[in-house]
C-alpha cells in the first residue's frame, strides 16, 4: 500500500514531466489501479512492456524528487503548519505570548524555507 501512496505522491508533484506514453501508463497503474494485465490487454501490448514503463517511470520521478526535494519540502512544511494549527487550538484557549511567539517563529521559518 505505502508503494501505491508513494507512487501517487511522486506522480502528483512530477507526473508532468513524463512522457504522454508514460504518463498515461502509469496514471493508469496508480491513480486508476488498474492491474498489468488490464493496461496490456487495453492497449495491446504485454504485461512485461507495462511493468517496464511503470518500473521506469518510478525510477525516473524518483530521481526528480532526489534531486529536487519538492515532496519532502511538502511533508516538512506541512508538519509545521499542523503544529501552528495546534498552537492556534492552544491559544485559543489561552492566549500566551509564548504561544504567539511559537507560531511567529514557525511562520518565519515556513517563509525562509520556499
Amino acid at each position: 500500500m505505502n508503494d501505491k501512496i508513494e507512487q501517487g505522491d511522486l506522480y502528483d508533484f512530477y507526473g508532468e514531466l513524463l512522457n504522454d506514453h508514460q504518463r498515461s501508463i502509469y496514471e493508469d497503474f496508480v491513480l486508476n489501479d488498474l492491474s498489468l494485465g488490464e493496461i496490456a490487454s487495453e492497449r495491446g501490448i504485454s504485461r512485461q512492456a507495462v511493468h517496464d514503463v511503470i518500473r521506469r517511470s518510478t525510477k525516473i520521478l524518483e530521481e526528480y524528487e532526489g534531486k529536487l526535494h519538492l515532496i519532502a519540502k511538502f511533508v516538512h512544511i506541512k508538519e509545521k503548519v499542523r503544529t501552528i494549527d495546534a498552537l492556534v487550538q492552544e491559544s485559543e484557549q489561552k492566549c500566551t505570548d509564548d504561544v504567539l511567539s511559537q507560531i511567529s517563529a514557525i511562520s518565519n521559518e515556513i517563509l525562509e524555507e520556499l
